[in-house]
Order: C-alpha cells, then sequence, then structure tokens
C-alpha cells in the first residue's frame, strides 16, 4: 500500500480576519493619484486604503510539501494558514455625496446610485473625471395632483459591455441611459424614460459575442449597428416584471413616438417592445439570463448546409421559489422584427403550456441569480465568451450548477445545493452538502453573491466569505471593515476585468483576488482528477505529490504501465515502487518505471545510471526469452504471429535502448548477460556497437566462419587484430588472409611471419603459395627494405620442392638493391648458406658474382659442369680486364684439360677476344698433333704482324707531331707586341714604360704590381699562399732580412724578454707560417688575411732584380754585397720561381678574366658610399 493512502488530504480553509492593512494607491484605478475634491460629493485621493496584500511577499510552500514526497502527507490547516489568503478586501478612497443605494460595474466602469436620483459613472482608467447625473422627478399623473412620495433609484442594470445602462425607481419607472465610455466630455446626460408600463426587477442582456456573430438580420431586420463613441452598438434584452411578464425589447429604444403602440388611452409603449411570455405564478421575476447554441454541422465539403448557422436558444428565469429553464431553435439572434425576433420564437410553444422548472420553497430576502463568464486577463469585451455557471440564493442553500456552453438536453449540466455555512464555532468549520438541514439554528442567508473563477464570494451583513466551487468548503472568511451605523447592501462583479465590488451605504470594497488558483491542485487530487490537479500545480513537491498519489490509483485499477510513468516522475522510493511492481509481476510496467527512472537520472550520477540500464537490459533479455519460449511452446496449438511479431518488437527495443544508453553500460557485464542467455545475435550487435571487433571475429572463428571473421577485419582499421587472428586465419583460410593483408597497407610484415611461416609448413608449390604472393607484394609493391621479408622470400624459393630455379633466379636478379651500400637487401652469406643446403648451383653462382668473388662462381659453375654460366661470370667484373682474362683462362683450360676436345677448345676461343691461341697453347698436352689448329696459328701469328705494322704507322705520326710543336714554341719565343710610348696601365692610368709591365694578347697592359694586385682580387686561396711563398722566397734572395723585413714585424715569434728561448725558425715569417714553424696557426687563422699579406710592389722589384741579376738594397750597395750575393743567389733556381710566378699572376689578362669573375658580385658593395652612382 502506499503511504499516501493512510492520510487524508487536509485542504487549506479559512485564514481567519485579515490584520489592518497598510495604504495603498495601486488599488484597481491604475494610474490614480490626488485628485481635489468634487462639488457633491467627488473623489479625493482615489485609491486603497489598506487591505491589500504585499506584492512582494512570495509564496513558500516547499517547506511544507517535502514531507509528502514519502509520507504522502499534505500540509494541514496549521501550515496553510501562514500562506497569505485568496481573497482580501481594500477600500476605495472615495466619499459618495449620499447614501449608496446600488452599485453596478462593467468593462472597468462603476456605475453608482446616490440617493435619491443621482447616478455616479466612475472610468476605472480615468478615476479623476466623475460623470455625475441626475434623473428627473416624476411628474403627477393627471387627475392625481399629489406626486409620488420620495422617488428613489432601487437598481441599475448595465450590460457586460457598459454601452447601455436601465435605471429602475420605486415609482416602477425605467430609464435608458447609453454610455460612451473613456469620453465623459460626450457622455449623455438625460436618461431617456422607457415606455414600458410595467416595473421591472430583472434583465437579462444578450451575449455579446453570439449577437455580434449574427451577420445579417432576420425577417426584414437591418443588420445590428455597430456604434460608435457616442450611439452604442445595438443590443436586445428580456426584462422580468413584478407580474411575472417577459418583455422582450431592442436597445437603443426607437424615439418615434408617433409609432409608438398604444393601449386605448393610456401612455405609449415602445414601438418594438413585445410581451414573450407570462410565468404560470405570476410571481416577480428575481433573475433572468439568456444565450444562443450553434446546432448546424458543417457538410462533407467542410463549408455549412445553409447560409449562417442555426441557432439553439435557451433561457433561465428565476423568481423566489422557482427557476424556470426554457430552450428551442430560433432562426434570428435579434429581437423584434415582423416575427418578433428569437424571443416570440422560444416562447411562443409554450404558452400553452408550463416550461420546466424546479421549486425550492423558501422567502429568501435577496433572491440573486448570478452569471459567470470564463473571460482571461485582457479579454475585449466584444469578444466574452459563453456562460459557465451560475448561483442561486434560495431559502435551502445555494444552487449552483454548470451551464453548457454547446448544444444540450440540459441547461444546468451539473446542478447542486449546497448549505450555508455556519458562524456558530469561532472558525468556520468544513462542511458537506450531506449536512443535516434540521440544525437547532438555521444558518444565516447571504445578502448578495459572486461567482470567481474557483469559488463563490457570499456576502453577508457583517463578513464576506468565500466558498471553493470545487470542494465546497470554505477557504476565506473575513470581517467586513464597516463602520457602526454603516449597512452592506450588495456585491458586483464586472465580467470583463474580473473584478469584484462590495458596496455598503456609505463605501466601497473592492476583493482582490491574489493566486486563486493556488489550492485547486489539493481539490483536484480529492476528487481523484488527476491530470487537472497536475495542470494546477505549480510547485515540484506539489506535482510531485499529485503524481504519486495518480500513480497509486492508476496501480489500484491494474493500470500498470500508466502507473510506472506516474512513479517515475515523482520522487516516491525507487525501492517501495520496484517491490510493488515485483511483487504484481509486473515486468513490463517494471521496465517502463525504470527506465523512465533513468531518462530523468542526472548524467552525473555515473553508477545509478549504470545499475538501472543493466538491469534494464537483463529485464528485456528475459523478455525476449520468454517470448521465445512460448512460441515454441504453442507453435503446433495455435496462431503464434502475434507473440513473433512481439518478439521482434522486443528485441529491437533492446537494440534501440543499447543504443541509446551505450554510455551507461559496463561491457564486460552486458557481454556476459548476453551469453548466459544465448543471444548469440544480440551479442554480435553490441559488440559492433562498441566497435569491439574482436570479441566478433573471436565468435565467428569460434564457429569456424572464417570468411566472416576476415570480412570484420576489412571492415575496421586497428591493425592490431590482423596480428592478433593472423596466425588461425592463414592456416584455415590462406588465400582470403592474404586478399585481406594486401587491402591493408599499414601492416607490419615483420609482424605477420609466425602466420606467415605456417604457410611455409604446408608444403605447397610456388604458383599456389599465399605466403610467397604476400611477401612478393610487400617486396615489389609496397617497396619494403626489411632484410627479414627478404630472407623470408628467398627461404621459400629456395626450400620449394620443385628444382626448377627459375623463381629464385628472378628473385636474386630482380632484388633491388640498397643505394647506400649497392648490395641487395637480403643478407648474401644468409643467401648462399641457404642454397647450398637446399643444392641450388645456378644461384649458388649468382649470389657468387654479387659478393665480387668471381672466382669462385667460375669455379663452382665448372665444378657442376655449366659451361655457359662459368661463360657469364666471367664476364661480371668489367672494370677488372685482368681477372676477366684469367677466369676465361680458366674456362679455357677447364674446356682443354676436361672436356679434351681441341675443336671445342678452338670453339672457345670465338667466345671472347680476352685470350688467344697462345694463351691456352700451355693447357694442351705435350704431344698433341699440331694439325688440329694450325689454321688458329697461322692466323693468330698473321693477325699479330699487322698490328705490328699498326704500331709502327702511329709512332711515325707521334715523331711528326711532336716536331711540329717543338718548331710552333721555338717560335712563340720571337713573339712581339709593340708598345707605344704614351701607352698607359689599364688599371693605374700611368705611363707604361716607367716600370716593369705585362703584355697580354689581348692589348691590355698593367704595370707588374698593378697586376699583382688585380690577380689578387680573383685567385684562389691555394694560388694567393703559392705566391705568398714564393713571395718570401724570392724576398730572401733578393735582400738581408735584416735589412729588409716584409712579414716579420706582424709574425715573428714573440720577443718576451731576455733569456726567452726562441723557436727555430727559417729566418723568414711567411716561410715560417707555410712550413708549419711557430706561424702556421696564424695562417690559418688569418684566412682571407692572405690578400693583405701579399706585398705588389715588393714581389714586382724582387721579380725584375732577379730576371736583371741585380741585388735590391737599402742603400745604394757595394761591390762587396753584390759579388756576396752572386754567390748565394742561384740562377736556376731564381728562373723557376720568376716562371712558377708568372704561371700564376699572368696567365690570363686580369681584366678580362675578372669581369667573367664578378658576374655575381653586387655592384654596390656594403658600406659603400652610393651617391657616386647618383646620375
Amino acid at each position: 500500500m502506499s503511504n499516501l493512502d493512510d492520510c487524508s488530504i487536509v485542504v487549506e480553509h479559512s485564514s481567519g480576519p485579515s490584520v489592518p492593512p497598510r495604504y495603498s494607491s495601486s488599488g484597481a484605478y491604475r494610474g490614480s493619484g490626488s485628485t481635489p475634491a468634487i462639488a457633491g460629493g467627488g473623489i479625493e485621493n482615489v485609491g486603497y486604503e489598506g487591505f491589500e496584500v504585499d506584492e512582494d511577499d512570495e509564496e513558500d510552500e516547499n517547506s511544507g510539501m517535502v514531507r509528502a514526497l514519502e509520507t504522502g502527507f499534505i500540509p494541514s490547516s496549521s501550515t496553510a494558514a501562514l500562506l497569505p489568503p485568496l481573497f482580501s478586501l481594500s477600500l476605495v478612497q472615495y466619499s459618495p455625496p449620499s447614501s449608496l443605494i446600488h452599485l453596478r460595474a462593467a468593462n472597468n466602469l462603476l456605475f453608482l446610485a446616490a440617493a435619491p436620483l443621482s447616478v455616479i459613472i466612475i472610468d476605472l482608467e480615468n478615476p479623476e473625471e466623475l460623470v455625475t447625473i441626475d434623473l428627473p422627478k416624476p411628474a403627477p399623473e393627471k387627475g392625481n395632483p399629489a406626486p409620488t412620495a420620495n422617488p428613489t433609484i432601487t437598481k441599475l442594470y448595465a450590460d457586460p459591455t457598459a454601452r447601455h445602462l436601465l435605471i429602475t425607481t420605486n415609482t416602477g419607472d425605467t430609464f435608458y441611459l447609453p454610455i460612451s465610455p473613456g469620453n465623459a466630455a460626450v457622455q449623455s446626460r438625460r436618461p431617456r424614460p422607457l415606455r414600458l408600463r410595467q416595473s421591472i426587477t430583472a434583465v437579462g442582456w444578450s451575449p455579446i459575442s453570439s449577437h455580434a456573430s449574427e451577420p445579417n438580420g432576420q425577417d426584414g431586420q437591418s443588420q445590428a449597428s455597430k456604434g460608435d463613441n457616442i450611439t452604442p452598438p445595438s443590443t436586445d434584452v428580456l426584462l422580468g416584471t413584478t407580474s411575472g411578464q417577459i418583455l422582450s425589447l431592442p436597445l437603443p429604444p426607437q424615439d418615434d413616438i408617433f409609432k409608438s403602440v398604444s393601449i386605448g388611452m393610456s401612455k405609449p409603449l415602445e414601438k418594438d417592445l413585445q410581451t414573450v411570455y407570462s410565468l404560470p405564478d405570476q410571481q416577480p421575476i428575481t433573475g433572468i439570463g439568456f444565450g444562443f447554441w450553434s446546432t448546424s454541422a458543417p457538410s462533407a465539403s467542410g463549408s455549412s448546409k445553409r447560409k449562417g448557422t442555426e441557432k439553439k436558444a435557451w433561457v433561465v428565469i428565476t423568481t423566489k421559489e422557482r427557476m424556470y429553464e426554457v430552450q428551442g431553435n430560433v432562426t434570428s439572434t435579434a429581437a423584434g422584427g415582423k416575427s418578433g425576433g428569437w424571443a416570440e420564437e422560444v416562447f411562443k410553444p409554450l404558452r400553452d403550456g408550463t416550461p420546466k422548472f424546479q421549486e425550492l420553497p423558501g422567502d429568501p430576502p435577496n433572491p440573486t441569480l448570478s452569471f459567470y463568464t470564463p473571460s482571461v486577463e485582457g479579454q475585449s469585451a466584444s469578444s466574452l465568451p459563453a456562460t459557465s455557471a451560475l448561483v442561486w440564493l434560495t431559502t435551502p442553500g445555494l444552487y449552483t450548477s454548470s451551464v453548457a456552453t454547446s448544444l444540450s438536453n440540459d441547461i444546468l449540466t451539473k446542478p447542486s445545493l449546497i448549505p450555508y455555512p455556519s458562524f456558530d464555532s469561532p472558525s468556520a468549520p468544513a462542511f458537506s452538502r450531506n449536512a443535516s438541514s434540521s440544525t437547532p439554528s438555521l444558518p444565516p442567508i447571504p445578502i448578495s453573491v459572486s461567482i470567481t473563477q474557483w469559488h463563490w464570494l457570499l456576502l453577508y451583513s457583517n463578513r464576506i466569505i468565500g466558498i471553493s466551487r470545487e470542494t465546497e468548503k470554505v477557504v476565506w472568511d473575513e470581517q467586513l471593515p464597516m463602520a457602526a451605523d454603516e449597512q452592506a447592501i450588495g456585491l458586483s462583479a464586472d465580467p470583463v476585468s474580473r473584478t469584484f465590488w462590495i458596496y455598503t451605504d456609505k463605501s466601497i470594497l473592492e476583493v482582490l483576488v491574489r493566486h486563486e488558483d493556488r489550492d485547486i491542485w489539493r481539490a483536484k487530487l480529492e476528487k481523484g482528477e488527476h491530470a487537472e490537479a497536475l495542470t494546477f500545480a505549480r510547485t515540484l513537491p506539489q506535482k510531485d505529490i499529485v503524481l504519486s498519489r495518480q500513480g497509486d490509483s492508476l496501480f489500484e485499477q491494474g493500470r500498470f504501465i500508466q502507473a510506472a510513468q506516474c512513479y517515475a516522475k515523482s520522487s516516491r522510493s525507487f525501492e517501495f515502487v520496484t517491490l510493488r511492481f515485483i511483487d504484481a509481476d509486473e515486468r513490463d510496467a517494471l521496465r517502463m518505471y525504470l527506465a523512465d527512472r533513468l531518462d530523468l537520472l542526472n548524467k552525473k550520477e555515473r553508477t545509478q545510471r549504470m545499475m538501472l540500464a543493466t538491469w534494464l537490459v537483463e529485464i528485456y533479455l528475459s523478455k525476449c526469452n520468454t517470448l521465445e519460449d512460448i512460441v515454441a511452446a504453442e507453435s503446433a496449438i495455435s496462431d503464434v504471429e502475434s507473440l513473433t511479431m512481439e518478439r521482434k518488437l522486443m528485441e529491437e527495443d533492446l537494440k534501440n535502448f543499447i543504443t541509446t544508453y551505450q554510455n551507461d553500460l559496463e561491457p564486460k557485464v552486458v557481454y556476459e548477460l548476453i551469453l548466459s542467455h544465448g543471444r548469440t545475435d544480440l551479442y554480435l550487435f553490441y559488440a559492433n556497437l562498441n566497435k569491439d571487433h574482436g570479441k566478433v571475429v573471436e565468435h565467428w572463428i569460434t564457429e569456424e566462419k572464417w570468411l566472416k571473421a576476415i570480412d570484420v577485419l576489412n571492415r575496421q582499421d586497428s591493425v592490431d587484430l590482423y596480428y592478433r587472428f593472423a596466425s588461425i586465419l592463414m592456416r584455415n583460410a590462406p588465400k582470403e588472409t592474404v586478399d585481406s593483408w594486401l587491402r591493408q597497407t599499414s601492416l607490419s610484415p615483420r609482424r605477420l611471419i609466425p602466420a606467415i611461416l605456417q604457410q611455409h609448413q604446408r608444403k605447397e608449390p610456388i604458383a599456389s603459395n599465399n605466403a610467397i604472393r604476400y611477401l612478393t607484394h610487400v617486396i615489389h609493391n609496397q617497396g619494403s627494405t626489411d632484410t627479414t621479408i627478404y630472407n623470408l622470400l628467398l627461404t621459400f624459393y629456395a626450400s620449394d620442392p620443385d628444382p626448377d630455379d627459375t623463381h629464385l633466379i628472378r628473385f636474386l636478379s630482380a632484388c633491388p638493391d640498397d643505394p647506400e651500400t649497392d648490395k641487395p637487401y637480403y643478407d648474401l652469406d644468409y643467401a648462399l648458406r641457404t642454397c647450398k643446403q637446399h643444392n641450388r648451383i645456378q644461384p649458388c653462382v649468382l649470389i657468387y658474382s654479387k659478393l665480387g668473388l668471381y672466382e669462385s662462381s667460375v669455379d663452382l659453375a665448372l665444378e657442376k659442369g655449366d659451361l655457359e654460366l662459368a661463360k657469364i661470370n666471367a664476364d661480371r667484373p668489367d672494370d677488372d680486364e685482368a681477372l676477366r682474362k684469367k677466369l676465361w683462362l680458366k674456362i679455357a683450360k677447364y674446356v682443354v684439360q676436361e672436356q679434351k676436345d681441341i675443336k671445342s677448345a678452338m670453339r672457345f676461343l670465338e667466345s671472347t677476344d680476352l685470350i688467344k691461341i697462345e694463351d691456352i697453347l700451355p693447357f694442351f698436352p705435350d704431344f698433341v698433333v699440331i694439325d688440329d689448329f694450325k689454321v688458329e696459328i697461322c692466323n693468330a701469328l698473321e693477325e699479330y704482324s699487322s698490328k705490328i705494322d699498326e704500331l709502327k704507322a702511329e709512332m711515325d705520326e707521334a715523331t711528326a707531331s711532336a716536331e711540329s710543336i717543338r718548331r710552333d714554341i721555338e717560335g712563340l719565343a720571337n713573339r712581339f707586341v709593340t708598345v707605344e710610348p704614351e701607352d698607359k696601365c689599364w688599371k693605374c692610368g700611368v705611363s707604361l714604360t716607367i716600370r716593369q709591365f705585362y703584355v697580354f694578347p689581348c692589348q691590355h697592359l698593367f704595370h707588374a704590381d698593378c697586376l699583382i694586385s688585380m690577380a689578387m682580387e680573383y685567385l684562389p686561396a691555394h694560388s694567393l699562399r703559392r705566391i705568398l711563398k714564393l713571395q718570401d722566397e724570392l724576398v730572401t734572395r733578393s735582400s738581408d732580412p735584416s735589412s729588409r723585413a716584409l712579414l716579420s714585424s706582424n709574425f715573428s715569434p714573440s720577443q718576451s724578454g731576455a733569456g726567452t728561448p726562441r723557436q727555430p725558425t727559417s729566418g723568414s715569417a711567411a716561410t715560417d707560417l707555410l712550413l708549419g714553424l711557430g706561424g702556421r696557426n696564424k695562417i690559418l687563422a688569418a684566412g682571407d688575411r692572405l690578400r693583405e699579406m701579399i706585398i705588389p710592389d715588393a714581389l714586382a722589384q724582387a721579380v725584375s732584380v732577379v730576371g736583371a741579376g741585380v741585388g735590391v738594397g737599402s742603400g745604394g750597395g757595394s761591390g762587396k754585397n753584390r759579388r756576396k750575393l752572386d754567390k748565394r743567389l742561384d740562377e736556376g733556381r731564381a728562373e723557376e720561381i720568376r716562371k712558377e710566378l708568372d704561371e700564376l699572376v699572368a696567365s690570363v689578362c686580369p681584366l678580362c678574366e675578372g669581369s667573367v669573375v664578378g658576374l655575381d658580385k653586387p655592384f654596390i658593395m656594403d658600406g659603400e658610399d652610393t651617391r657616386d652612382w647618383e646620375v
């Protein structure tokens, strides 16, 4: 049982009298403010005085609802009393000019009747503009000069749009006043008396929506006037009189007095006034209301059968003790006309009979009949919905009923008589309609009644109470804030603005409605209307209680699926609900509940979601197995098509569930669950869903369905699975497995070797060997360079039982070479051992050749008697002719000695031009007969003779060429160039003949030092070093080192002080540098300073001195020094130095050569002043 079943729901009842509230000016008068007093009873600071509820107060029911989540307890009155009341009173700050007689509210206007004959109109949107209208006093009747004593207004009747106002007096007169809301300046202030000759006690207004929808008038009447700001739109009313007559009159009334109907010589009547019916009991009518229903149905084409729509009118009439119900078909919704309008059509059939009525005996002081129009906020007055409820004050109690809004046999659909509440006790207790009527003191009868959306408001002489229309219990009771001499008169409701007004003889109060539907969910819940209760529940705890109770109700009704859905949305104990469904053996409902709870769980609650999802999978699997068992058991005796379809749907639901909640499932657990139920198809589905292709492949391998396993491998991207299942698949389906490997180019062949070796054990022919096919593809198509793969393929070829070496030789010949080592990728040593092991002679010979062991290859070929193979290998060493000849001699020796066939040996000589007959003669036996190769010997001798002649001719030609060259050289020594005295050096521009100079065939002339400086710019480093060495040697030979030091000042060994040991030198710093003595490291570090170390002028002087055979000294020199120099100078060496220097410096013209060398150099060097280039 549910916890909620043991707790009764206690609905919040009255909150007791309100505390005196604060002043507020924010009542119904929107935008009202302080206004000056208006003479004759104006409004001073129109607003409300302190009975309003603070708008900042917020309802907080959550604290009182928390316990209901588990206990089912709904807060009682003690908790509800903490909440603000649903209604409150607010005093309007208005002092009427005299005692109020009546008040009517309509369309945000208040119509006040003040004693004796004043009508005050207050526009709540513009309350500072009051309109006061005084009725004319009745004139004395002819023949009765005495006027009626104290004529006063009795009641006001306003239509819902507030465009028509009827005013009745105690003299029996009725006045009509057209209303112009929102425009006080044009408001008519002269009420028109109506010529009725009857005293009006009740008025029923035409429903605006029905009347406004009438497209055209009937029976010749024109379309109803739309009206304007001054003239109101036309409407019609039913008037109830004191004599029980019902009158029909269109408004506004016609002013044609001459055409008015008269009876005898009495007062004329209104033109369109009609008496449509008289009640049988002729009692005064206390209330009247009517409406229209649409009766025509649309045709098949969607349009009406006839133009317009057929109507049916209904009328409700009350007296003190009776309520009459009348309905009938009408052709028009307008009154008057030749046919009498709709009222004549409704009441004409009843004139000879009595209409349906209900009688409630008694004599209530004010038998008010009130109707409720369910308008919404912002509802337009011209489009109000149809009346939906009524209430009637009777002596036995409050008569209430809903009014049918569409065609019905009964106008009143849910009539009910509710006893009035008793106020004997301090608090107003709850009551029911079954309360005893024989109490010692009868409860008082209210003065007036009004209907709100969810309550009835009952006005008493000193209080007002609110009764829930759903529970029929008191929910509000408040004392009226009146003075001692003040008297409550009535209650009025505005259906458009949904406001309620209480008026006394001295003041006006507004009933403020605050969250009227706050407790409707409780009432609906009490009545079992859970769907509607859920609609009105506003807070989460409220919705939770409704859903929990709805789940209990549905569970008790046996509607377990719907109950599961409700339980899932509530916070009802998970254990309670699940155990309840398990005890009832409702697995489908349990599955629905768990699925809904899983949907509502937060994504972060990983553990709970996993547990629920796993449980659901187990329930699904059990359901599928159960259905399969039923299908198998009943297949022979009944039609199992529906069961089969249900099983398929259940399996599809399970797959969808697993797909949706894949992240909430633990794969290992789910796999075990599925396998324990024997659901192979679901196992594969789940594995594919998780992309766990390994389990799928394992399954198909277990089933020995190799092709399906390979197909799964082909449809996934993990190479690890290829390696994992390669061996078993290669053993059972080698061709398909290799095809799969070939499609997956990212596989590592080395990791597939164990599987490939299994194919080697099968000893299949090469043509059908799939391992060889894969290895060949890897080598030739994928470009593998792995030595292991090459060696493995070579092993397959070598170990083939077929003695044919074609495939192996083709592999060895076509195998690519490593570009770095120029050797094959396979291991030559391993290949040689393998081929020898399997007696593969030709491959061994080929391998010897690749190893460069040509002699071994030829020996092996000759050993096996393969002469042609030996010849092929003898020609392989292309770059070593001596070795080739040696190899051919070996073959020749084999031919001569082994074959012992002289003719074959002679034919062998034709195979090569490396050996001749004389080369093989030593191989012949000593006693061989020369006749067999006499011709060959003669041919050889003749060939030698011709070659000798050719060599002689070549020698003679070479001698002649040498002689010609010698003559040319001697001629060059006598060649000359003419130099003019005015010729200048091309570099410095100075006269050429003042210093030693050079002349080139291109006619360029340079001084020696200028030529040397120009040549240094383009000569390479090694030439510069050579020039530097020659410079040092020339200077050493031409001068004393102590008198002329060219380089020693910068590069001589350091003189750090006395006693410092000196390094051995050659006497010259430059020479020491070049010879690697003290300064070699400095020369290497100098780098680009080589050009700086060459001194062109000194070098030129040294060359000239050496060439002239004279010395160069610092002074004039003496004969003694010259003689010493002559002794030391080696003329031959000096000439060699000068020639070498000429070859280095003057081999080419620096101007011509420099232009070619400097092509890649910029015109402007770094740091060069660019202004020289300006034009």
